[in-house]
């Protein structure tokens, strides 16, 4: 058994997606732990999004990729197609698509309760997400869009990826919650 946090993003919830994306994870036998509705500061959205240089050349990776993969400059956008310059613009407006509006928290636990949630949720990207998946159905952003714009790709939720991430963002979300 794991438990798993979930961030319903201010994307999702201006939409009324709430419901809905809750429905999913419980619809396969996750159970709802712990919800809250917040209004994210700053101070625990740069925690959630490390400023760690393998993390953020990582995020800039992604978009320079997907730029070439469309044949498009990303230089001409951002004046820089260096991965770490290219993630810090990234992380920034994660940070800031964050603090937008009200973020769902949540913490679900069940068998392989991190995979499951992933598999729901969708590639990160929306673009090449599953129909069926969360992102593959209410969303068809992309980096090459989003960064054109210069906003975070808008893919409706952030799911933990490892058991070590999940205990670290439910115990960052949940600061009072036991961690097991």
């Amino acid at each position: 058994m794991e438990r798993t946090l979930v961030l319903i993003k201010p994307d999702a919830f201006k939409r009324g997606l709430v419901g809905e994306i809750i429905s999913r994870f419980e619809k396969v036998g996750l159970r709802l732990e712990e919800m809250k509705i917040v209004n994210a500061t700053p101070e625990i959205v740069e925690k959630q999004y490390p400023d760690n240089k393998n993390w953020i050349r990582s995020m800039g990776k992604k978009a320079v990729d997907t730029y070439k993969k469309y044949n498009l400059n990303i230089a001409e956008d951002l004046g820089t197609d260096d991965a770490l310059e290219v993630g810090k613009l990234v992380r920034k407006w994660l940070i800031q698509h964050l603090t937008s509006g009200p973020v769902v928290a949540l913490v679900l636990s069940g068998n392989h309760a991190i995979e499951v949630v992933r598999k729901i949720v969708g590639n990160t990207v929306p673009l090449f997400a599953e129909l069926g998946s969360i992102r593959g159905d209410f969303s068809i952003d992309s980096p090459d869009l989003s960064t054109k714009e210069r906003r975070a790709l808008q893919n409706l939720v952030h799911a933990s990826e490892t058991v070590e991430e999940a205990k670290r963002e439910i115990s960052l979300w949940f600061e009072k919650l036991k961690i097991y």
